[in-house]
């Protein structure tokens, strides 16, 4: 299945999603590399679909937490360092390295 053909079908089962949604989706379901099978049906599509919505979801919670944690460790100034500040920072850090891994389907070294 070509990526055309697969956001033309995303398209069909959700109309109201934008351009840039649908490629992230197409991106998303291709890169998992599942057997051309699954994707042919359009009960195994909308499983798919369901599960990349889903992830897409999770990936923008995660951003929208990381950034909120990180402008607050702003918020402190650039001098005093404690150890809850080092610790929220690296906890940023390992929620960034989980969202990358999530669209890679990669393992990150973090």
């Amino acid at each position: 299945m070509t990526c055309q053909e697969l956001a033309a079908r995303i398209e069909s089962i959700d109309p109201t999603l934008s351009p840039a949604d649908v490629a992230r989706l197409c991106l998303l379901i291709l890169n998992q590399q599942l057997p051309e099978e699954t994707l042919e049906t359009d009960s195994g599509l909308e499983k798919v679909w369901k599960n990349s919505v889903f992830r897409l979801e999770l990936a923008a919670d995660q951003h929208a937490a990381v950034s909120e944690e990180l402008a607050s460790f702003g918020m402190d100034g650039p001098v005093s360092f404690s150890p809850d500040q080092l610790w929220m920072l690296l906890r940023a850090v390992k929620v960034q390295s989980q969202i990358l891994e999530m669209y890679i389907d990669q393992p990150s070294l973090a």
